[in-house]
């Protein structure tokens, strides 16, 4: 949409958008702006949905009842984000016809994508320790930027979902601080399961920008649905975390790692780009098995849905 060649609507629009409007599900927008958020909610919404699933494996295995307790909490806080934005994206969706079963059956087809950390195992329970503290620490920075998004209902949802999501966080540093002080068995788990997860982590964010923004980021950035570009996330994330991960007395598995005095960037070494798309892509270590769970108790629950769509509604 150069602006340049703009309608008098699109005009009208941008003018909203830099006077900090809010724009709401029932506001005209550019089908280019509606196209983004629809990519960008459902990617999201299912992100969550998927998310629940690594952590449900240790639901029945946690070490004690205390930490039973939590996870099972944690698993339905993500599942209830998945749900809170399934509605947001499926509203921006009634214009095209489409809704929440369209969603649904483009994650089963892998034509909707979700995060790469989510297709990864959780073989001990340091993982789940890993993903409560560092990967929902990832996962609220980029959230955190969007709280200002242009659109009203997603930044809504999202003041919900980061609320919850800090909480997420202490369960997950909490975890990683017992194991830390504990047995040394205990803390070489804790190590095994940073090293496995550090290059997931840096792959949350996305590629870095090469020379230039793509016509996707620079888009978004114009309409305010993002403010800050993959990198900026990176570097903000190490600037949070790596300190507190070194005052566990854990090792970062890049010797290359470190941040300049002058500049504050840090430098550090890629992960395998090639890689992060053929886990995305459906071919991570866990995609098919949770893939697969997903998709045989969404039909199952088909009855339910189907029951609940010909109830009459609550007066």
């Amino acid at each position: 949409m150069p602006e340049d060649v703009l309608t008098d609507q699109e005009a009208y629009f941008l003018e909203r958008i830099d006077r900090g409007d809010r724009i709401e599900a029932d506001d005209w927008m550019p089908e280019e702006y509606r196209n983004q958020l629809v990519r960008l909610i459902a990617m999201h919404a299912v992100s969550e949905i998927m998310g629940a699933l690594p952590e449900k494996e240790w639901v029945p295995r946690a070490p004690t009842l205390y930490r039973r307790l939590a996870i099972t909490a944690k698993v339905q806080d993500e599942v209830g984000h998945g749900q809170l934005l399934i509605r947001v994206a499926e509203d921006l969706m009634r214009p095209w016809g489409k809704n929440r079963e369209d969603i649904m059956q483009d994650l089963f087809t892998g034509r909707l994508k979700y995060h790469n950390v989510f297709h990864m195992a959780t073989p001990t329970w340091a993982d789940a320790g890993i993903i409560g503290w560092l990967v929902d620490g990832a996962a609220v920075i980029t959230q955190g930027m969007s709280l200002s998004c242009s659109y009203a209902p997603y930044a809504r949802a999202l003041a919900r979902i980061v609320e919850e999501e800090g909480f997420h966080i202490q369960h997950g540093e909490s975890i990683c601080m017992a194991l830390a002080e504990g047995t040394p068995m205990q803390r070489a788990m804790l190590q095994d399961a940073l090293n496995r997860w550090w290059p997931a982590l840096l792959m949350f964010f996305g590629p870095p920008e090469k020379s230039q923004l793509s016509t996707n980021q620079l888009r978004n950035i114009r309409w305010k649905i993002r403010s800050k570009t993959n990198e900026e996330l990176r570097q903000k994330f190490f600037t949070k975390y790596v300190h507190r991960i070194w005052s566990l007395g854990l090792t970062i598995p890049d010797p290359t790692l470190k941040q300049d005095p002058q500049t504050k960037e840090w430098t550090y070494q890629q992960p395998d780009w090639n890689l992060f798309r053929e886990i995305v892509n459906n071919h991570g270590p866990r995609s098919e098995a949770r893939l697969g769970l997903r998709s045989t108790t969404y039909q199952e629950g088909e009855w339910v849905r189907a029951m609940i769509a010909r109830s009459p509604r609550a007066v």
